[in-house]
């Protein structure tokens, strides 16, 4: 949720103590090149052990089979990036029997298919055809997005300092930065690589171990810090180190400055990318990386109640989206009676505006929408059949929500606190700032009464801003009705997030609700007639 992104932040409060670092969990995807999945066999099947715990090495799972918390543990600690978390929905889709398309190529659409695309591997549109869709037909869609806060290496990262080798990072989005210190960080991300016969390929890297980290100032130099707040320089104080310098390095000044001059990333860091890629160091071309916490998603709570994890906001949503699909599209006879398409569309960027080519200001997933219906129409389709496919069409914007804090309860609107454990949050915002309105939620609503689930409101106070979401990027494209929700959660954009393992099967379970009878509740209501 990128409501810091677009408004000035809050003074950083205090640094907080993390929690105490745990050992690796390892989960191999085909995706990925990593040291812990060379040679072993190409595929993934969802995770059937019980989910991780940060307060016990072993217990017996408590979850039910409906649950798919133990899989969303999983999928994040697969998706240390976009490009990540795109590829790791790419492969459940595919898994799932979901027909890859191409966007440069001609697409061969029927009624009953499945389908998928992705932009840049850090998007992804993905539907299911109606058995007895017709042109005109609306299309039901639940959208989220698969970035996060996080710091991303400059394109020249190599610096040194008194004897330090550092890496010079970007901010991207509105973190909350002071939590990024004193946290063990690796990086992660996609490289081009070159090929002996002058090909390039692209690939996905993740170094799993603990290889950078921002250290604090002892308080014996910054006696201040508790009483003044901590507040560093994210330009000149939040680098992260790599390692201490060579004494070959520290006794020839003028070879070192020429290698700094000319390498744009310390050799050290090429060489460790290489070493997991397999390749040569000179073969690496190009790279995107993200600096990324290594202690992995796990259950915690007394009861294993919490989901402590980094990137929550907004992974939790999109992978609850992926599945609510996946599931409620698993059979033929799922389709069979369904007059809409089914979709699912995961942007980058919402963290820093949406405006990009895989973001949800560009025209991609209305695009999509035209050629699915042009396929299926067989000929040209005129103007007239998308017009009324898109009135009829409603889109659900997913993004986490802001739970209430229990020690800063005033922060809230006092009739709207979200709490955990109580549903899908649904945001309203009478400037626009959320897309939401009377109609769509109550539509929103009608879906979870019938299947007995819980929902909650949210509306920010007057006195205080209010962030948005990709909700009123896509309704005002086209003019497509829209309802804004997402799961309550805790320490949104800190480097550690907290929500409530139950409503990730709340939300789940609406979505899927969704996808399984919108159709039959919106033909029951006539607003424009």
């Amino acid at each position: 949720m990128a409501a810091i992104a677009r408004f000035h932040l809050l003074q950083p409060s205090p640094l907080l103590q993390p929690s105490a670092i745990l050992s690796k969990f390892h989960r191999a995807s085909p995706f990925f090149i990593s040291s812990t999945n060379i040679n072993r066999g190409c595929g993934r099947t969802l995770s059937t052990i019980p989910p991780f715990r940060c307060n016990s090495e072993n217990g017996s799972s408590t979850e039910s089979s409906r649950s798919i918390v133990n899989d969303l543990l999983d999928y994040l600690n697969e998706s240390w990036t976009q490009f990540h978390a795109t590829a790791e929905a790419k492969r459940q889709l595919l898994d799932a029997g979901f027909h890859l398309l191409n966007e440069n190529e001609e697409w061969d659409l029927k009624p009953g298919g499945r389908y998928f695309f992705t932009r840049n591997m850090s998007s992804l549109v993905a539907f299911a055809i109606g058995e007895k869709y017709s042109i005109g037909n609306g299309f039901h869609v639940i959208a989220a997005h698969t970035d996060s806060p996080c710091l991303k290496l400059k394109p020249k990262s190599a610096s040194s300092k008194s004897g330090y080798l550092l890496v010079n990072v970007q901010t991207y989005g509105g973190g909350l930065w002071h939590t990024w210190f004193d946290r063990d960080l690796s990086v992660a991300g996609r490289v081009i690589v070159r090929a002996e016969d002058g090909s390039f390929s692209h690939k996905l890297v993740k170094i799993k171990r603990p290889l950078l980290r921002v250290p604090t100032l002892a308080i014996h130099l910054n006696r201040t810090v508790n009483t003044d707040g901590f507040k560093p320089n994210l330009e000149t104080q939040l680098i992260p180190l790599l390692a201490t310098e060579t004494d070959k390095t520290s006794s020839e000044p003028n070879e070192k400055s020429s290698a700094s001059s000319k390498d744009p990333h310390h050799q050290l860091l090429m060489q460790i990318l290489s070493d997991e890629l397999g390749c040569e160091v000179k073969d690496i071309a190009s790279m995107e990386l993200n600096v990324c916490d290594t202690q992995p998603s796990c259950l915690g709570g007394a009861n294993d109640e919490f989901i402590f994890s980094g990137r929550l906001d907004n992974l939790a949503s999109s992978f609850c989206a992926l599945r609510a699909l996946v599931d409620a599209c698993a059979s033929p006879e799922d389709l069979a009676d369904e007059h809409a398409i089914r979709m699912i569309a995961l942007f980058d960027n919402e963290e820093v505006g949406s405006d990009s080519y895989q973001g949800a200001s560009a025209p991609t997933m209305f695009e999509a929408m035209r050629r699915i219906i042009s396929c299926l129409g067989q000929q040209s389709v005129g103007e007239c059949g998308f017009a009324r496919a898109i009135r009829h069409s409603f889109l659900v914007s997913a993004d986490m929500a802001h739970g209430v804090h229990p020690s800063f309860v005033d922060k809230h609107d006092e009739n709207h606190r979200p709490m955990l454990q109580k549903g899908l949050v649904i945001k309203h915002n009478a400037n626009q700032r959320y897309a939401t309105s009377g109609v769509t939620s109550f539509l929103f609503k009608e879906v979870a009464k019938i299947h007995n689930l819980p929902t909650q409101e949210f509306v920010v106070r007057n006195d205080m801003g209010c962030g948005s979401t990709i909700g009123p990027i896509l309704a005002s494209g086209v003019g497509i009705r829209t309802v804004d929700c997402g799961i309550a959660q805790l320490s949104m954009h800190s480097v550690r997030e907290i929500c409530g393992k139950e409503d990730v099967d709340f939300a789940y379970r609406h979505f899927k609700a969704f996808y399984k009878t919108f159709s039959s509740i919106d033909q029951k209501l006539k607003v424009d007639f």
